[in-house]
């Protein structure tokens, strides 16, 4: 694997690859790499010559009071899993080498931005559709592969890509989850003990809602009610739990047959995030 942490390093090696005719795919990821990420690469390397992934811990997606000064970083363990995955480049920059410090452009995904986790972190998906933007334009791969956990980020990097006719083709990856059910993440790692024997229960809400949906019976609105107050028995926070289209994630109606159930919660410090994609025959 070869280490890269300057763009025209990077850029070297695109290059030689491009001129053998070689096809890339890349996994852009803040590092901390779990086995959710570990799938993501193996998806990769079946889709594509040579795979990119990038460690990219993004300041311009955390606010105020969020957690970037103590966001995970774990770099040399990281490595070791993306050696042993066969992984052909790791982009490791630094800020600067991503950000000038008189950087001046933004790009927003107008509404869909401001609903659901943008409603709560302001700014959030600016800086994600910017990264994101900005590495594409770096790597310039021919696909690039996103996880499904985060719907919402997925959906907004997906209209990015199309408004802004970005040729990357972008492969959706299904939510590696633990046993329990808990959807794998680096904030996992913030769970107490006993937090995270309760931290299933918010894949489990979800569940109970899908199955209701599918029988019919209940409005939406009620089922979103009632999921709410079952995370809230547990000790769940919720920010949000809608039932939504899963092409735009509007607000879902009785006629819609592609549907997602998003939700996000903190339980005790942690902001945990998840969803359960679904169709239903009509």
């Amino acid at each position: 694997m070869q280490l890269l942490n300057t763009v025209p390093d990077l850029r070297a090696v695109i290059k030689e690859w491009r001129l053998a005719g070689e096809s890339i795919a890349f996994v852009p990821t803040m590092g901390n790499l779990h086995a959710g990420h570990i799938d993501l690469v193996n998806k990769a390397k079946a889709s594509a010559d040579r795979v990119v992934v990038s460690i990219f811990v993004n300041p311009t997606q955390f606010g105020v009071g969020e957690d970037f000064s103590t966001y995970p970083r774990t770099e040399q363990a990281d490595q070791e899993k993306l050696i042993t995955a066969s992984v052909d480049a790791l982009f490791l920059p630094a800020v600067s080498d991503v950000y000038s410090s008189d950087a001046a452009t933004v790009i927003t995904v107008s509404g869909i931005s401001e609903r659901y986790c943008g409603a709560f972190r302001s700014g959030h998906f600016s800086g994600v559709a910017t990264v994101v933007c900005k590495l594409f334009n770096i790597v310039q791969p021919d696909k690039a592969l996103f996880g499904l956990k985060d719907f919402q980020q997925l959906t907004v990097i997906k209209t990015m890509v199309r408004d802004l006719n970005i040729p990357v083709e972008i492969i959706p990856v299904a939510t590696v989850r633990e046993e329990s059910g808990l959807a794998l993440s680096s904030r996992n790692g913030y769970l107490t003990a006993l937090e995270k024997q309760v931290a299933p229960e918010i894949y489990r809400a979800l569940c109970v809602i899908k199955e209701a949906v599918l029988a019919g019976g209940q409005s939406f609105e009620e089922l979103e009610k009632q999921g709410l107050m079952t995370l809230e028995q547990f000790g769940f926070k919720p920010d949000y739990l809608c039932i939504c289209r899963a092409h735009d994630l509007n607000l879902a109606s009785d006629e819609d047959a592609e549907l997602v159930i998003l939700v996000a919660a903190k339980l005790g410090k942690t902001r945990l995030i998840d969803n359960i994609y679904f169709s239903r025959g009509n």
